[in-house]
C-alpha cells in the first residue's frame, strides 16, 4: 500500500446507518434507536456531580455511541466514539 493510499483510508468519513444518522447529538433524553445494543456504563465526576455514561453499538453499521446521562448538562447526550 503506497502512502497516498493510506491518507485517502484516513481521510474516509465513518458511514452511519440511516436510523443513526437520525440521532439527536449532544442533547440530553434525545432517542436513540431499536437496533443500538446497550453495553457497559460507568460512572465520570462532572463539576455538578457524577454521571452515568453508557456504551452502546449499532447492529446494523457497527457504530460505537455512549450516551452520558447528565441532568445538570442539557448538552450532554449521545456522541459517536467509534466505527
Amino acid at each position: 500500500m503506497s502512502a497516498e493510499s493510506n491518507i485517502q483510508n484516513e481521510l474516509k468519513k465513518m458511514v452511519l446507518c440511516e436510523p443513526c444518522t437520525g440521532i439527536q447529538r449532544n442533547w440530553r433524553k434525545a432517542p436513540g434507536h431499536a437496533e443500538l445494543v446497550q453495553g457497559n456504563n460507568r460512572k465520570e465526576a462532572r463539576e455538578t456531580g457524577q454521571v452515568t455514561i453508557t456504551r452502546y453499538r449499532c447492529d446494523r453499521c457497527g457504530t460505537s455511541w455512549e450516551y452520558e446521562n447528565n441532568k445538570a448538562d442539557q448538552h450532554a447526550g449521545w456522541s459517536v466514539v467509534g466505527g
